[in-house]
């Protein structure tokens, strides 16, 4: 049978720089980015800022205004876009649309930028909206939170939320360049600063033991919020995560997803909780529910399960919820949880469960009976952690 084929690849490259101060008179990191690249047309750069953080740093807006002033390598649309942060962002298309809305007013080129500053959640929503308009505008990424710097910023996924499934619709697109600034972070609620701590224990516990050991190590000074300290977590942990992306799947086009190790119930929990639980603090009660599931299951060691609880434990998560719990007739709400996470995947359901402390091995099933006596553990273990 005739027949024509085309095969052809597609490079895609960017830097995550790292710097504090990014809008500040004397810091030219950012300029220099954005003069690397030339093109005949004149380039506009759009600002979109996540509500809490122009409200922790009031002076940002106006320290943008005066950087693009004094460096006119690209246009600054004179309009800046603030929008609320947190998950929000994703559940409600208004924010969406103010976006894409934008592009069309301010004739937004795929020459131009959109650059993102804020937590994931905006993040992922302003990424998928530069994506898909005119097929594909540079994005730029400046991440404010610990887990957006060390996790979901640097990566190559954009969405929103839609039917009540998180990131059911979204993109694998990388954005140009991020820039982490340290100085966000300064500005976090205790809460805020602690949840993004739970994607490089993930990280840690599938890919690299040593890393594990460190953030053992320095969970007091974590506590203390040691910026030093904090610097290190979030460099080691995105670098284990850009070189995950650099493998044989970053776009997912299997099922294979380790990265989301303890994911299928956080990204649940957070529905069934109407978001009150964050996303951070999910993943640290689905880490904890997968590792004492990889013990029961014969796969941990009970050693090596007792100090990732401990672990959480010691950085100030709670370990479960009630809506965690898994009951004897197995119809509870976050067993639903599997299946829209093997439909997200797009086929055979995946799980990363833990052989060792830093090596993990994907299951395609798992048993309720034990997710029940997971949770009935980590119950009694949260309870006498506070007493």
């Amino acid at each position: 049978m005739e027949h024509l084929k085309q095969s052809f690849t597609v490079k895609f490259e960017y830097k995550v720089l790292f710097t504090a101060g990014l809008f500040e008179a004397g810091n030219s990191i950012f300029n220099y980015f954005l003069s690397q690249i030339n093109t005949a047309v004149q380039r506009k750069i759009f600002f979109v800022i996540d509500q809490g953080v122009a409200e922790a740093h009031p002076q940002l807006t106006a320290n943008i205004k005066a950087y693009f002033a004094a460096n006119n390598t690209v246009k600054l649309v004179d309009h800046i876009l603030i929008i609320p942060g947190g998950e929000q962002v994703k559940n409600d298309t208004t924010y969406f649309d103010q976006v894409v809305e934008a592009v069309n007013t301010y004739g937004i080129d795929r020459h131009s930028y959109i650059a993102a500053i804020g937590g994931g959640s905006v993040l992922d929503m302003v990424g998928y909206a530069a994506a898909i308009s005119h097929r594909g505008i540079k994005h730029i990424r400046i991440p404010t939170t610990v887990l957006s710097q060390n996790d979901s910023g640097i990566g190559v996924k954009n969405g929103i939320n839609y039917f009540n499934k998180k990131n059911f619709l979204g993109t694998f697109v990388p954005p140009v360049a991020v820039f982490n600034d340290e100085q966000f972070l300064t500005t976090l609620s205790d809460r805020d600063w602690r949840s993004g701590i739970s994607e490089a224990i993930k990280v840690a516990l599938i890919k690299d033991a040593d890393f594990f050991n460190w953030i053992e190590a320095n969970a007091q000074a974590l506590v203390e919020r040691d910026m030093t300290i904090m610097n290190q977590l979030v460099w080691r942990c995105a670098k284990l995560h850009m070189e995950h992306i650099a493998g044989a799947d970053p776009f997912e086009s299997g099922s294979s997803r380790p990265l989301d190790f303890g994911h299928w119930s956080a990204h649940k929990l957070e529905y069934l909780s109407n978001f009150e639980v964050r996303h951070g603090e999910a993943v640290a009660m689905g880490i904890a529910l997968d590792t004492v599931y990889s013990n029961l299951s014969g796969r941990l060691t009970s050693a090596e399960s007792q100090r990732v609880i401990q672990l959480l434990l010691n950085l100030g998560f709670e370990v479960t919820h009630p809506l965690l719990q898994v009951n004897d007739e197995g119809n509870s709400p976050i067993l639903n949880g599997l299946e829209e996470f093997r439909e997200h995947l797009g086929g055979q359901l995946t799980i990363m469960l833990l052989t060792a402390i830093g090596q993990g091995q994907e299951v395609h099933e798992m048993d309720a009976a034990l997710l029940e006596q997971a949770g009935h553990i980590l119950t009694d273990t949260q309870q006498h952690q506070l007493q």
